[in-house]
């Protein structure tokens, strides 16, 4: 009887779930954080929802641009670290079968065993396999600045919408706590998914994000409303 079995492994979704969740959370923290600041300045609700979309479209540009320099930074350096790994095959190929030997006997390989391994991998990918095992450079790992920008500035505008359109529905008069609450509902609601979609305790991931947002809308209403007193 054949038996099937599957295994389902969450890195694969590492390199987009890290820069959607940063983006959507950076999206409420920071969006909502600015509308209390404003709201508790006691300004008119226009000047606060002018605040809230200019923050959402700042912040958006500035994820994604912070995004695509810094992976496109990774990004080089993977690609040099290749260069010069092939350079180091074609220069000393049998040292380069020496030095993955090496690292599979500290695996736990046998010499002689880690050695076939290694003559093996390197007549059919060298390469691929002194990225993967001396580099620590994967197909799935790889940096993807375009992927990483569009994710973070989508979610970050996705995140920023949900504070905004408290702004529209509630009144002015309880504008503040209404974002506040809503804002840590869907932070809440983030941290649930994120660690869901990449297998990580669901509890711990709500209240990390909850607390980090709660703590960032109450220094910005401080703030805010210390100002709007001193005006």
């Amino acid at each position: 009887m054949k038996s099937s079995h599957t295994e389902k492994h969450r890195t694969q979704h590492v390199g987009w779930l890290r820069a959607a969740v940063l983006g959507a959370n950076d999206g409420i923290v920071s969006v909502a954080s600015l509308i209390v600041g404003v709201a508790a300045a006691s300004v008119s609700i226009n000047e606060i929802l002018i605040a809230g979309v200019a923050g959402l479209v700042a912040g958006a540009m500035s994820m994604a641009a912070g995004e695509y320099v810094s992976v496109s930074s990774q990004a080089d350096t993977e690609k040099a670290d290749i260069a010069r790994e092939l350079k180091e095959l074609e220069d000393d190929h049998e040292h380069e079968v020496e030095e993955l030997t090496n690292i599979y006997v500290g695996r736990g390989l046998e010499k002689g065993l880690a050695s076939q391994v290694a003559i093996q991998l390197m007549a059919h990918d060298a390469i691929g396999a002194h990225a993967r095992d001396e580099l620590g450079i994967s197909e799935i790992l790889t940096a993807k600045p375009t992927q990483a920008a569009f994710s973070s500035a989508g979610a970050f505008a996705v995140g920023a919408i949900m504070p905004l359109l408290a702004v529209i529905i509630f009144p002015q008069s309880i504008l503040i706590p209404c974002v506040a609450i809503t804002s840590l509902f869907f932070l809440g609601l983030l941290g649930m998914v994120s660690a869901k979609v990449g297998g990580s305790p669901i509890l711990k991931a709500v209240l990390r994000v909850s607390f980090w947002g709660a703590l960032a809308m109450g220094l910005t209403a401080g703030v805010g409303a210390l100002f709007g007193v001193a005006v």
